[in-house]
C-alpha cells in the first residue's frame, strides 16, 4: 500500500488515495440507476475527517453496510472525481474500505473539500468570456 495521506492535500487529481478518516455523517441511501450496467444500486454520502480537512466519501451498494458514524476507516486506493464542480472521494472498482486500527478525536469540518468549488487545472466549469463587437 503506498504511504498515507491526509484529506488537505487531496486535489482534483489525487489518484490511488489511502488515507485514515472519521465517519462524521451518513446520508440516508438512495436507489440509483447506473448509467454503466442499467441496474438500480444503493448509494449514500458519507462525511469523513481527519485533523486537516472533511470531504464526502460516495458508496455504493454493499460498501454502505460496512461503515458507521463514529468508526474509524481506512480508505485504499480511492481517487477523487468532480461532481458538479466538487471533490468527492470514491473507491470504484479498485478501492476498499478497512476498518482503522488508530482513533482519530479530533476532526477538522472548516475545511470541507466537498463544499468549495473546484475551477482550475481543466476541471470543473469555467465562466464563458464575453467580447463586445467593434463598431
Amino acid at each position: 500500500m503506498s504511504e498515507l495521506v491526509k484529506i488537505g492535500q487531496l486535489t482534483p487529481r489525487s489518484r490511488n488515495v489511502n488515507l485514515v478518516a472519521k465517519v462524521v455523517s451518513k446520508s440516508p441511501e438512495r436507489v440509483v440507476a447506473s448509467q454503466y450496467d442499467q441496474k438500480e444500486h444503493r448509494l449514500s454520502e458519507v462525511l469523513i475527517a481527519d485533523e486537516t480537512g472533511a470531504i464526502n466519501l460516495v458508496l455504493w451498494d454493499e460498501k454502505i453496510d460496512q461503515v458507521e458514524e463514529g468508526n474509524t476507516i481506512k480508505v485504499v486506493n480511492g481517487y477523487i472525481k468532480l461532481f458538479r464542480g466538487k471533490m468527492q472521494l470514491n473507491l470504484g472498482r479498485y478501492g476498499n474500505l478497512e476498518e482503522a486500527e488508530e482513533t482519530i478525536e479530533e476532526v477538522n469540518l472548516e475545511n470541507n473539500l466537498s463544499e468549495t468549488p473546484q475551477t482550475f487545472g481543466g476541471f470543473g466549469r469555467r465562466p464563458q468570456r464575453r467580447f463586445r463587437s467593434r463598431r
